[in-house]
């Protein structure tokens, strides 16, 4: 079984540099009920159908499975709301990688950041761009910014 254990913050944009080109990620949202969110991603020219379970403070279970990439072009004409436009930076920190998400379209202007950890209390270096944490802010979850974008907060 699959779990996952993600932080989340807020990037101060103005200490944040790319050190990579990073890459553009497309995704939409086949369900959001909350006991499970069910995701469809085109990222770079790969599919992906992801199904997550019930966030448990920081630890969710996650299922993610590659497929072909006309599928997921297809089924991201499928999803309940907008899709989400983004791109994909990775940064390593002391042996941990950073996920740094750019949006753009209706969510332009947010920056985020996301670090899996092996267990809950993992402790972990925090680099200097990053800003506030917002892992259990429901606000900044991917499948919410899809349907309330951070632009019209």
């Amino acid at each position: 079984m699959g779990k996952e254990i993600e932080r989340k913050f807020l990037v101060k944009e103005e200490r944040w540099r790319p050190k990579e080109e990073g890459v553009r990620i497309a995704q939409g949202y086949l369900s959001t009920v909350p006991e499970r969110t069910v995701r469809v991603r085109i990222k770079g020219r790969r599919g992906y159908l992801t199904v997550k379970g019930k966030n448990e403070g920081i630890s969710r279970k996650e299922f993610e499975y590659e497929i072909p990439l006309e599928d997921a072009e297809e089924l991201l004409k499928l999803s309940e709301s907008s899709i989400l436009e983004k791109r994909r930076y990775q940064e390593t920190v002391e042996g941990h990688i950073w996920e740094v998400d750019v949006f753009f379209g209706e969510n332009e202007g947010l920056f985020l950041a996301e670090i899996e950890l092996q267990y809950e209390n993992e402790s972990f270096k925090k680099p200097e761009w990053l800003g506030e944490e917002v892992s259990e802010d429901s606000r900044y979850y991917n499948s919410n910014l899809s349907r309330q974008p951070y632009r019209k907060w």
